[in-house]
């Protein structure tokens, strides 16, 4: 029962019908123990992973959550995430743009937020849903005050796949690696966790009126994340489509996604210089007097 990242991993250029891609595959844990021993073994492979990260401090690492509302980005996150150093992580999730925001070109307030080389940085939601919500929603572009030439312009959304592509590439080439997850949940397994959600009060928080607006549009949004997933899956930061259905599944391959990109980068504790190794002795030899 060997998770393969590539099975999940969009092919570039890849034409991308959702209604194709699972929303649910045969679990990779034969009980609650079992997926319990899996997801420990690749949280302390990752622990390992983002100390010599955060040593060599040669590459940043951007992981980014996409996906409908209940798809489980922010249990992902928490599970996934949990035995990471907090001082090496840093976790945005992006609402609806300020004011401030709002006067700058849509990349503009994620670029701010990204890691430093040596961190790992991610995105609960992200500038994609600036090609997600605002393809469905039209209408969100007014207040942004864009150039109505450009609002207007047919090849409008193929210019923003076009920034995103080129903006990922320049991170790429610069030290950040980019892992893109696609949360595929399907519309009867929402329906239940909405139930859930109002049904539990501890999570009755959870749900808004704007989940079951939202959920009228999604067939829309199947076609916009299509689109979106089709032109933007690139060699340098490819999309995982990660069937969402079963959460503790969704966790282990997306933690075995993670460790697999992690591992991938050329990353080794720094060597110390002779002249380095000669003013520690020294060091040591004087704290050793000073005992």
């Amino acid at each position: 029962m060997k998770i393969t990242s590539k099975h999940f991993r969009i092919a570039p250029g890849t034409s991308i019908d959702l209604d194709k891609w699972p929303t649910s595959v045969k679990p990779y844990f034969k009980s609650k123990e079992h997926y319990q021993e899996t997801l420990d073994k690749h949280v302390k492979a990752l622990n390992t992973l983002q100390d010599i990260h955060y040593a060599s401090a040669r590459y940043a690492l951007l992981l980014i959550f996409q996906g409908m509302d209940a798809a489980g980005k922010d249990g992902a996150i928490r599970h996934v995430m949990s035995g990471l150093n907090p001082e090496g992580c840093e976790i945005f999730s992006f609402k609806q743009p300020s004011p401030e925001e709002l006067k700058h070109d849509f990349l503009w307030r994620s670029n701010c937020r990204l890691p430093e080389r040596g961190r790992i940085g991610i995105f609960n939601r992200s500038y994609y849903e600036e090609v997600l919500i605002t393809r469905v929603h039209p209408e969100i572009l007014t207040s942004q005050s864009l150039p109505k030439a450009s609002r207007n312009d047919e090849h409008f959304w193929a210019d923003r796949y076009r920034s995103i592509n080129e903006s990922e590439a320049h991170l790429h080439r610069n030290g950040t690696q980019i892992i893109k997850f696609f949360l595929h949940l399907s519309k009867k397994e929402q329906a239940k966790r909405f139930l859930e959600r109002i049904d539990t009060p501890d999570k009755n928080w959870k749900f808004g009126s704007t989940d079951l607006h939202e959920r009228k549009s999604w067939k829309q949004y199947m076609k916009a994340y299509a689109e979106c997933l089709s032109a933007t899956s690139t060699h340098h930061a490819p999309w995982y489509s990660v069937p969402a259905d079963d959460k503790d599944n969704a966790r282990l391959i997306i933690s075995q996604i993670f460790t697999d990109a992690f591992g991938h980068l050329k990353m080794a504790y720094p060597k110390s210089t002779p002249t380095r190794r000669r003013e520690l002795q020294a060091i040591g030899k004087s704290l050793a007097r000073l005992d």
